[in-house]
Formats: structure tokens, C-alpha cells, sequence
């Protein structure tokens, strides 16, 4: 009775953050639902009025100082934290209890499965296009063409929860290297 309560709890979160209408982009798990972009989370506290809208890219608010990693883009912290909770559940239910990847698809995977394919998604980024440019590069700096720097990978603080483009701080080795790690969990099937 417990695991089956438990795995209706879970259904009801990855109906969610499976969604690509909402949490699941082709470039992982975002922090804040798409659906927010047309219907904006709204709050009054203390007679102030707060409004939380999705945006893919960096922030048009200060609210959260300036720029909306926490929120709004892909963040790679959050990704392998989802992920490696995927892979822990798989150890419990097994090949047992599947979910629709993306979500309304109709194509029922294992949680090992999906945590595999939200691993590819990340990886994406990190992939060439092809022209032969790395996915999160911005298309507008024509440097990433030369070939000092065409090779030269960078760890971005976050990336566009659209494009996948790389925003913030381009050194971001501690969280952002956790790329290596999924690369690393992923199984073959």
C-alpha cells in the first residue's frame, strides 16, 4: 500500500515536470514551469504587489538579483539532483513502475530510462550544431568560429531554458562539471 501510494505521488510530479509545455525543455529540467510565461505567479505581501514570470534567458527583474538561475533556466544542479532521485527510486520500484516520457506522449519508460533521457537532453548542450559550433556558444560572438576557441569548452553558470545557450559566469567548474558525472551514471540499454 505504501509503494503504491508513494508512486501515485510520483506520477503526479513527473505529470508535471515532464511536460514539455511546462518543466521538461530540450535542454533538461527547468526552474520554473513554461506555463508561467502567459500566466504569471502573482503575490501581495505586506502591501507590496510580486509578480514571477517564466523567462528562458536572464532575468528582466532584480528580484532575484538580476538574473533568474534560480528559476527560470536550465540549472545543472537542479538537473542531477532530479536525476540522480530518479535513479533511487529505480532501485526501489524497477522495471515495475513506468511513466510517459514526455509526458502525454504515451511512451512509457522506466525511471532509469527517463533519468537517462533528461541526462541526453542536458548533454545536448554540450554537443556540436551543425556548423560545427557547441550548442550553448552565443551565436553572435564570432570568436567561438576561430580556431583558438572553437574547442574550448567553457561551464556556464546556467543555460536558456529555450536554446540552451550558456548565461552567467562562464567558469561555473563546481556546479556545472556535474555534466561529467551524469555522462558518467548513465547506463547503455
Amino acid at each position: 500500500l505504501f509503494a503504491i501510494m508513494i508512486g501515485d505521488r510520483l506520477g503526479h510530479l513527473l505529470k508535471r515536470l515532464l511536460d514539455e509545455a511546462e518543466f521538461l525543455s530540450d535542454y533538461g529540467i527547468r526552474s520554473l514551469s513554461k506555463t508561467h510565461k502567459e500566466n504569471p505567479y502573482e503575490f501581495s505581501y505586506h502591501g507590496h504587489h510580486y509578480t514571477i514570470q517564466y523567462e528562458p534567458g536572464e532575468s528582466s527583474s532584480s528580484m532575484f538579483g538580476g538574473n533568474s538561475n534560480w528559476r527560470g533556466p536550465i540549472w545543472l544542479p537542479l538537473n542531477y539532483l532530479i536525476i540522480h532521485s530518479l535513479r533511487k527510486y529505480y532501485e526501489y520500484y524497477g522495471d515495475a513502475y513506468t511513466y510517459e516520457f514526455p509526458a502525454g506522449s504515451g511512451i512509457k519508460l522506466t525511471l532509469k530510462q527517463i533519468a537517462n533521457e533528461l541526462s541526453k537532453r542536458l548533454l545536448k548542450i554540450f554537443e556540436k550544431d551543425d556548423k560545427g559550433a557547441f550548442e550553448y556558444h552565443d551565436k553572435v560572438h564570432p570568436q567561438w568560429a576561430e580556431k583558438h576557441f572553437k574547442e574550448h569548452h567553457l561551464f556556464y553558470e546556467f543555460f536558456h531554458g529555450d536554446t540552451g545557450q550558456g548565461l552567467g559566469a562562464s567558469h561555473q567548474t563546481g556546479w556545472t562539471a556535474l555534466i561529467a558525472n551524469l555522462l558518467l551514471e548513465m547506463d547503455d540499454e
